[in-house]
């Protein structure tokens, strides 16, 4: 989720009942301009029902849930990321982009009236109970959510730390329904994590774009260095899973791997909506090759990222598309601690590709695949010695010397690391491909001249 925040600005919603609306309606419509009339006949059929509720439903109903419950039901029609936020969720949202917020640990949208999960996040109960990306939420609890509204949904998994909640979750390839049970956690979310995968060769995983995720990746960056006593070869930026977050951070993380160009543009109906963020002078890895890998579950601001790295030829983008969201949600406080959470703009990479509905295409695609260590299950296939009628060995078997240690390799060629292979496939391939790029920028600097 991309989400620009615009404190201040305050929407002012007014439902007035009965006939006082028709008479307040007519004096504001001779001030409006004829480009943009106010729909009197819809807002008199709107007020016409909510008299009609008021008056004859079966149960009374508070006034605020009636208005509250129709400005979700506008929204929800519009996109499946604009919404309205009551008390708690604008709170959650605020605390979420901060770093911490109370639930599950899951990114979600809307697809076909169900839930749909964008990604788990790292180190969360949901990550850790094995919901994918991909996964269809079709009930929590014993409730359907077909036809839930996303914030309900969201209120529904939000919870006290410690009480439990039962997904029931619809999942390709699965023969029937899965139930997977979760107990909710406060939600700390770190999002960089670093570790140095052999000597030159570092990796950064970013799990979420907070305000404060380039700081976080600066200080990643001089942890590896120190680690590896020196500069770095070559990087492999992870971006899986990682379902987006703040538009800002995003473009300052870019930043950091480019000298200059544009980064990400936002294009909407208002100027205000029409902004390019640039880059600064400054790579924080002095040019060293860079992997950036992503999959269906890298959505709105990783995409942001990897289409600016890879429009520049700053980075190989590796993996799997993209989730494909190319919205930009903007944040607008009613004044009253709700908030309305509104698609604004569309964005747009350096080059000028939208991404909506189709996603970053890597630059070489590798799906998520497996590697399963040797089982021994061949010990007992047929060999040419068990054949009625095999030819004798002519006893020319002679043992040669074998070398006491193994012949020193090429500099440049991979050691295969099996456990990596085993443990993630798709980075031990990333790995295999950055040390090829170092080793072909090595080659393509000029040779030292001799005087």
């Amino acid at each position: 989720m991309s989400v620009v925040t615009r404190q201040g600005l305050a929407l002012a919603l007014s439902f007035l009942a009965g006939l006082s609306l028709t008479t307040a309606l007519a004096v504001r419509a001779e001030k409006e301009t004829p480009q943009n009339p106010l729909p009197l006949d819809e807002l008199r059929t709107f007020t016409g029902v909510l008299d009609a509720v008021k008056q004859d439903y079966v149960e009374p109903v508070k006034d605020k849930d009636l208005l509250e419950n129709a400005i979700r039901g506008m929204l929800s029609n519009l996109d499946p990321h604009s919404a309205y936020l009551d008390a708690e969720a604008f709170q959650d949202l605020q605390i979420g982009t901060s770093g911490e917020f109370g639930g599950l640990g899951i990114e979600i949208g809307q697809e076909n009236g169900f839930i749909k999960v964008i990604a788990p996040i790292d180190d969360t109960p949901a990550q850790r109970a094995g919901v994918r990306a991909g996964d269809l939420i079709i009930r929590l609890d014993d409730t359907s959510v077909k036809g839930m509204p996303l914030s309900d949904a969201i209120a529904r998994m939000r919870g006290k730390p410690n009480t439990p909640i039962t997904l029931t979750i619809l999942r390709e390839g699965a023969k029937k329904p899965l139930k997977i049970k979760l107990v909710r956690e406060v939600i700390q979310v770190r999002s960089v994590k670093n570790r140095l995968l052999e000597p030159g060769f570092g990796y950064l995983r970013i799990t979420q774009f907070q305000a404060k995720t380039a700081p976080n990746l600066q200080e990643a960056l001089q942890d590896l260095e120190k680690q590896n006593q020196g500069s770095l070869k070559g990087l492999i930026l992870d971006l899986r899973n990682n379902p987006g977050g703040v538009l800002n951070g995003a473009v300052d993380v870019a930043d950091e791997f480019l000298e200059e160009g544009v980064i990400v543009q936002t294009k909407g109906r208002g100027d205000s909506s029409e902004q390019t963020f640039k880059a600064t002078a400054g790579d924080l890895l002095k040019k060293a090759p860079m992997i950036v890998m992503v999959n269906g579950g890298s959505a709105s601001a990783s995409e942001i990222v990897a289409g600016a790295l890879q429009d520049h030829r700053r980075a190989l983008v590796l993996g799997e598309r993209t989730f494909g969201k190319g919205s930009v949600q903007t944040i607008l406080p009613l004044g009253n601690g709700t908030a309305v959470k509104l698609t604004t703009a569309r964005y747009y990479t350096p080059n000028g590709r939208s991404i909506q509905a189709e996603g970053i295409k890597p630059d070489i695609e590798l799906k998520s695949l497996k590697v399963a260590a040797d089982d021994g299950t061949d010990a007992d296939l047929v060999k040419e010695s068990d054949l009625t009628g095999h030819l004798r060995n002519d006893g020319n078997n002679e043992a040669r010397p074998v070398p006491t240690a193994p012949p020193a390799e090429p500099k440049g060629i991979v050691n295969l690391d099996s456990d990596l292979a085993q443990s993630d496939y798709p980075l031990y391939e990333a790995l295999n491909m950055l040390k090829g790029m170092t080793l072909l920028q090595s080659r393509s600097e000029p040779a030292p001249s001799t005087l």
